[in-house]
């Protein structure tokens, strides 16, 4: 059985030579072994070694450029079966280059999953390495930091860190082996344990400092910060021993806002709404703002009884910057009216403020929003739901149910019967218009469009049962 050795976990050059030469002998993957470095160990000890047949000098062949790219990066990646997983993905590709375009292909979509996790670990290192300085025997400076990756990516981003750092002399330990730059000459050294890096120096203060001047609270109110910064690294970052006290600072002042402009001269709720949502308009609690044309407030009578919360702006919305103006905006107003709701004494508005889409061509196509982009709007719901204080509030669909009970639920479950809200008013659950637009069937259609007229009627008798 040929054995396969390579020199290093991220060895892409000696995988690659030892694939191309098994390959062209035909060699299937269930025969070959992989093995990194000189030591057969336990692993091994059943497998007769044979050489790895040598190439014929005129033997070729090619794989898509696609492949040598996921290859190069999923190579890092700590699972141990990523060499032959890549070698069986190799020969199949031999007899069908096409399949490298299947996204379905379940080998392919794991080499797929598999680079991107080595990627987001790249960018992790370079996102939450900190240096603290030493200084060395000779008087200089260097600056050490430890890291502990969750692939083999250390010796990939070396020279990251030497192009950002040129005029540093630094060293960053890692369990799986060191690097370390003298300003001229990278170099590499074995694996290190954390208390063979310093605990702390000044330099902190100052990066403190910045950090406080730059902190975005809704990152971690949010979790988007948690996602982006799991909390291993936050014992080796001295700037997260801050967040509690900024989070607190940030959300005191947003509030305070508020707070003035009710009680300015002639200050009400509308005034406190029209702040919140001047505010709003430059929101970037998370990525969504980028893409969107704008923010899309809620709109409605700043003491209305009752409140709708839907999902998010869809494309007309977006352009117009107006909630529920679209095919089911329409809708709703429709099964409003025939439900006896005046939409004019209604407030409108989304758990999410900005249209997430997939662009198709010249349209774009609407995307449901994920946990964290809900949460990130869930401060702006709910200070609209404070200024506007409402009896009811109906939550249309599961996005906005998320947003309003603050976890997942299904529709068919909390349908239809009031919901104990923490600040004493109602919430009701219901469908989403879009839901009623998207039914094929022209008789079920209207089966749920009167049930969801019907909701709407029983929460409007009981918005009036409460305010009488």
């Amino acid at each position: 059985m040929p054995l396969a050795r390579l020199q290093t976990q991220d060895d892409f050059d000696g995988w690659r030579a030892a694939a191309r030469s098994l390959a062209l002998a035909n060699i299937p993957a269930e025969q070959v072994s992989w093995q990194v470095g000189d030591d057969v160990g336990d692993l091994f000890a059943g497998v007769t070694e044979t050489a790895i047949p040598p190439a014929p000098a005129d033997a070729a062949f090619s794989v898509s450029r696609i492949f040598v790219d996921l290859a190069e990066t999923a190579i890092l990646h700590a699972d141990p079966e990523r060499f032959a997983l890549l070698y069986t993905m190799l020969l199949r590709l031999r007899a069908q280059p096409g399949l490298i375009d299947d996204q379905a292909d379940p080998q392919r979509r794991r080499i797929e999953e598999m680079a991107k996790s080595v990627r987001r670990d790249i960018h992790k290192m370079r996102a939450f390495v900190r240096f603290r300085e030493l200084v060395e025997d000779d008087g200089t400076p260097r600056f050490v930091a430890w890291f502990e990756p969750e692939h083999h990516i250390v010796r990939a981003n070396a020279g990251f860190f030497a192009r950002r750092f040129t005029t540093m002399r630094w060293s960053i330990l890692t369990p799986e082996a060191t690097i370390h730059w003298d300003g001229d000459t990278l170099t590499e050294g074995p694996a290190a344990i954390k208390a063979d890096a310093p605990d702390g120096d000044p330099i902190e203060e100052v990066w403190k400092t910045y950090y406080a001047s730059t902190f975005n609270p809704a990152r971690l109110k949010t979790g988007t910060m948690i996602k982006e910064m799991p909390k291993k690294y936050w014992k080796n970052m001295p700037e997260t021993a801050l967040v509690p006290g900024l989070i607190a600072g940030a959300q005191n002042r947003e509030s305070r806002m508020i707070d003035t402009a009710r009680a300015a001269p002639g200050g009400n709720a509308q005034m406190a709404l029209d702040a919140l949502r001047e505010e709003a308009a430059g929101c970037k609690r998370c990525p969504l703002w980028k893409p969107a044309t704008q923010t899309v407030f809620g709109e409605g009578p700043a003491d209305a009884k009752l409140l709708f919360i839907g999902e998010q702006p869809g494309d007309q919305e977006d352009l117009a910057g107006r909630p529920f103006v679209g095919p089911a905006g329409q809708l709703f107003d429709r099964a409003m009216a025939e439900a006896g709701v005046d939409r004019a004494q209604a407030y409108v508005s989304n758990a999410v403020k900005h249209f997430k889409f997939e662009p198709r061509g010249k349209r774009r196509i609407h995307s449901k929003p994920n946990g964290g982009e809900i949460e990130a709007c869930r401060w702006w719901i709910e200070q609209e739901r404070e200024i506007v204080k409402p009896a009811v509030t109906v939550a249309l669909g599961a996005t906005a149910a998320q947003s309003l009970l603050g976890k997942v639920v299904t529709i068919s479950r909390t349908r239809g019967s009031p919901i104990a809200l923490a600040d004493g008013s109602e919430g009701w659950v219901t469908v989403h218009p879009s839901f009623l637009l998207r039914i094929p069937e022209e008789d079920r259609r209207a089966e749920e469009y009167a049930r969801f007229v019907e909701d709407l009627r029983r929460v409007w008798d009981r918005v009036g049962a409460l305010s009488g």
